[in-house]
């Protein structure tokens, strides 16, 4: 059989899941081919040629752009990752996995995000240690599908996949895992190898705030072995909202989180969930005041400050009381079921902020430029920006895992639509 797999976004990364398919694809006899629409234009006559197409859909941006591209094609269609069921409507869910991905059928890393350090750019490359999260956040997707389990791949896997990527011009490694700490054991001895056999390569990952507390004592150690960064996801300044969530942190626990982090030599790249149903207006103000506070305007990208909760399908939040009063019905076009807040005015600031994040480029001095204006529209005093530390290391695709689709990336595909800065 003739098989095409698609990936549609994957953060700014070469999508490893499409990798990982065609192994297992090609072990049962199956030709395939691959594309991927972020970096390269849709292509019917890709779509003609297979007699079944398949899309990665790790993410709710993947899904949406999966969703609006399936609509066209006459063949059978399939979803594989961790959106897959949520694909149910155009799409039949497959599960297809492989430890080590075939990246030959892939666009070169030189197509995707860079690794920017004070302006200077290197290759990245991207891998993920487990499957699963142990933790039960109610907003996250994760859950829904690994109900606090988690699953380690191999790590001589791990290990080959980064000397392919190393190969091929990576000089930093993003680990994608969920929460990279979830298997301490297992994340040191990968970080050690690859310190080993690569010392020059760099890396990042993402930690829950509780884990980088309690795990305060390690972040020396992977400081020493590459790590130049990491993303937590913070959330909200609101311990109620945190509550909620069931993040396990506090908004004093994050400002904790950025001294023990810094103190190690490691920068923290927080991501936020600004908009829920309780957020108010004071709540953003708090939520911008911390950030410059701890000297985080040059490490938030914009467009987590315009992100607003996603609800999807078996969302553990959808149980809890306190949501009930604002949720509506089952947008199946958006895979989320909507809500609004108890201010209305707070709809509408939030595709202000939006519109906002959404413009220039993703320069860190427009960053800077973009928190002011973003301050300006939530009504919160000015602040002084001209300490503001710049050139921290990022990587160059600013969006966000479970964002909505930007316009950008609908009319890349030839699609026009919403697109509301929501997150699961």
């Amino acid at each position: 059989m003739k098989m095409l797999l698609v990936a549609t976004y994957e953060l700014g990364q070469q999508p490893g899941a499409v990798g990982a398919a065609t192994v297992h694809l090609r072990a049962q006899g199956h030709e395939v081919r691959a594309l991927d629409v972020s970096v390269d234009p849709w292509d019917p006559e890709l779509v003609a040629w297979a007699d079944e197409v398949a899309f990665s859909v790790p993410m709710h941006t993947a899904t949406r752009l999966a969703r609006d591209l399936a609509r066209g094609i006459d063949t059978p269609v399939r979803a594989f990752g961790l959106y897959a069921e949520q694909c149910h409507d155009f799409a039949t869910p497959v599960e297809w996995d492989s430890a080590l991905p075939d990246r030959t059928l892939l666009p070169p890393l030189d197509r995707y995000a860079r690794l920017d350090v004070d302006g200077e750019l290197c290759l990245v490359g991207a891998v993920v240690t487990t499957a699963g999260c142990a933790h039960r956040c109610r907003h996250c997707p994760v859950p829904v599908v690994f109900d606090g389990r988690v699953r380690r791949v191999d790590e001589d896997a791990v290990l080959a996949d980064i000397a392919q990527l190393v190969a091929a011009g990576a000089q930093h490694i993003t680990f994608g895992d969920p929460d990279f700490l979830n298997a301490p054991p297992h994340a040191k001895r990968i970080v050690a190898a690859l310190h080993d056999r690569f010392p020059e390569v760099t890396f990042d990952c993402t930690v829950k705030v509780e884990h980088v507390l309690r795990h305060a004592d390690l972040w020396p150690e992977l400081e020493a072995a590459g790590c130049v960064f990491v993303v937590s996801a913070f959330e909200s300044v609101d311990d109620a909202v945190l509550e909620r969530l069931d993040k396990g942190h506090t908004a004093a626990d994050a400002a904790r989180a950025v001294a023990i982090l810094r103190d190690a030599g490691i920068e923290v790249r927080p991501s936020w969930l600004p908009f829920t149903p309780w957020t108010t207006r004071d709540d953003l103000i708090e939520l911008l005041d911390f950030v410059h506070e701890h000297d985080l305007v040059g490490s938030v990208d914009p467009v987590q400050y315009s992100v607003r909760l996603l609800l999807p399908e078996g969302s553990l939040l959808l149980g809890h009381p306190d949501i009930t009063p604002f949720l509506g019905a089952w947008d199946p076009e958006r895979s989320t079921y909507t809500w609004a807040s108890a201010d209305p005015e707070i709809d509408a600031l939030q595709q202000r902020i939006a519109a906002l994040a959404a413009v220039g480029d993703d320069s860190q001095a427009n960053a800077i430029t973009l928190y002011a204006r973003i301050r300006d529209a939530v009504g919160a005093p000015p602040v002084d920006l001209t300490q503001v530390t710049t050139g921290r290391p990022r990587l160059t695709e600013s969006w966000f895992c479970c964002a909505e689709p930007t316009e950008l990336q609908l009319m890349r595909i030839g699609v026009q639509g919403d697109s509301s800065g929501s997150c699961c």
